[in-house]
């Protein structure tokens, strides 16, 4: 850990970023020896993300942006996290005009690819952000750093998957289909370098950066990770999503 922590924040973002993708492309690969995969997995996989990223935007991103806002918290706070969410609804809307005059199917498969390739570049900056904040704040921080890292990296598995299966199902083949399913994690590496890079440099913009970043995971979740896991067992999804809020709220509390 103290070797971690001595490296600066950019690499530490690249080593974590570089964990996240690798998590992207290893549930990308499981369409190489399975053709689908069982939906109650698959449930509690996205509904478990999905509270991880609930509980790391809280704690990791908007309580430490809070503390280090100074007297217009409320202001610098508010207008990042509305930008965060601005900027993907603003990605879901021009992704489906993009992809509206082609064939049902064509189309399913464009959306899948482009949203999640567009929705892991906030996630990279998310990640960018945190540890660039370590450098800023003297180190501390770190396991909230990485504890974020790692629920975004559990959350890459069945985005992975999300792109991956769908493109078999329709005909492609098996590694082409994981080929382009892993490509759509490794944006996340050059937008968490750029991330941290620009906190580093920029040290003023820390508190809006962390909470543009939690804006715009909060929007991921409800817009693709909530919808897709509940539609499916509205039961397990509920757990999923407690025992992930829950995990990542004991982590962060008892390390942090």
């Amino acid at each position: 850990m103290d070797w971690f922590v001595s490296l600066d924040g950019y690499l530490q973002a690249l080593l974590a970023t570089a964990f996240t993708y690798l998590m992207t492309a290893l549930g990308a690969s499981l369409v190489l020896f399975y053709r689908n995969v069982g939906k109650t997995a698959f449930c509690f996989m996205l509904s478990g993300a999905a509270g991880i990223m609930l509980a790391s935007s809280f704690f990791s991103l908007l309580l430490p942006a809070l503390e280090q806002g100074g007297e217009y918290s409320y202001i610098i706070l508010t207008a990042g996290f509305v930008a965060g969410g601005l900027i993907i609804i603003l990605c879901d809307t021009l992704i489906k005009l993009f992809t509206k005059k082609r064939g049902e199917k064509n189309r399913s498969n464009a959306v899948m690819c482009i949203a999640v390739t567009v929705h892991n570049v906030p996630e990279g900056l998310a990640v960018g952000v945190a540890f660039g904040a370590i450098a800023q704040s003297g180190g501390a921080g770190v396991v909230a750093a990485l504890m974020l890292a790692l629920g975004i990296g559990i959350q890459n598995f069945p985005e992975g998957m999300c792109v991956a299966f769908p493109l078999r199902a329709n005909g492609m083949g098996r590694f082409k289909s994981f080929f382009i399913g892993q490509l759509s994690g490794a944006v996340e590496i050059v937008a968490g370098v750029i991330g941290a890079v620009a906190v580093s440099f920029i040290s003023g913009i820390l508190p809006f950066a962390l909470a543009f970043s939690a804006g715009a995971m909060i929007a991921v979740v409800c817009s693709e990770l909530v919808p897709e896991s509940f539609a499916s067992d509205k039961l397990k999804a509920t757990i999923g999503v407690i025992f992930g809020f829950a995990l990542m709220m004991i982590l962060d509390i008892a390390l942090g």
